[in-house]
């Protein structure tokens, strides 16, 4: 939940970037921050381990407009995708306020797409919040690949695995050269901004 600081007039929220491993989060966060740089108010911070580009965080901080005469601060973050940290992954989800799942469109990770989805469920679960109305945008990432003779799956077998019952709104992207990036996170933090309204009541 977003974090209002009357004394400063500024709303504080969170979106986190979700999905399994070696899907393109960091580098959509890294492709952002190159990207917007003017919009930046902090650093980068990224932690690599092995298997797994990031293991805790990415902190990015943007300014917007103002919502009700507060400014709007947004932090980004990632989750580590490989099973393992599993406990990082909840922690990092705790008080978001939108979602970004990036799902990786290579054939061999179908299933790896599907678990993560399920865990983002069931995680937003104990915090008691809802996949079907926490602000959330899918962006399938590695389109790209086609070109190169990498099998992908097609938009569309994407859009029945993950997205027929949510019916979230869904950008193709190919992170690494920044295609998709900016939309996908426009799209959220429109959903965001709108859910933000709607919810602060001061």
């Amino acid at each position: 939940m977003a974090v209002v600081n009357l004394k400063k007039r500024q709303i504080e929220c969170k979106i986190v970037y979700y999905g399994p491993a070696r899907c393109g989060k960091t580098t959509n966060l890294e492709t952002i921050h190159k990207t917007f740089t003017r919009h930046v108010r902090g650093d980068l911070i990224s932690i690599d381990t092995e298997g797994d580009r990031t293991l805790f965080f990415d902190f990015l901080p943007l300014e917007l407009g103002k919502i009700r005469g507060c400014d709007v601060r947004v932090q980004l973050y990632t989750v580590p995708g490989q099973v393992r940290y599993a406990s990082t992954r909840k922690l990092v989800l705790r008080g978001a306020d939108g979602v970004v799942f990036v799902a990786d469109s290579l054939e061999v990770r179908r299933e790896q797409n599907l678990l993560a989805l399920k865990d983002l469920h069931q995680n937003l679960k104990e915090y008691r919040q809802s996949i079907f109305k926490i602000p959330l945008v899918m962006q399938f990432n590695k389109r790209d690949l086609a070109a190169s003779g990498i099998s992908i799956m097609s938009l569309e077998q994407m859009q029945h695995d993950l997205n027929r019952q949510l019916q979230a709104p869904a950008i193709p992207a190919a992170a690494l050269q920044g295609k998709g990036v900016g939309k996908t996170l426009q799209e959220c933090l429109r959903l965001v901004l709108r859910s933000l309204q709607q919810e602060l009541q001061f």
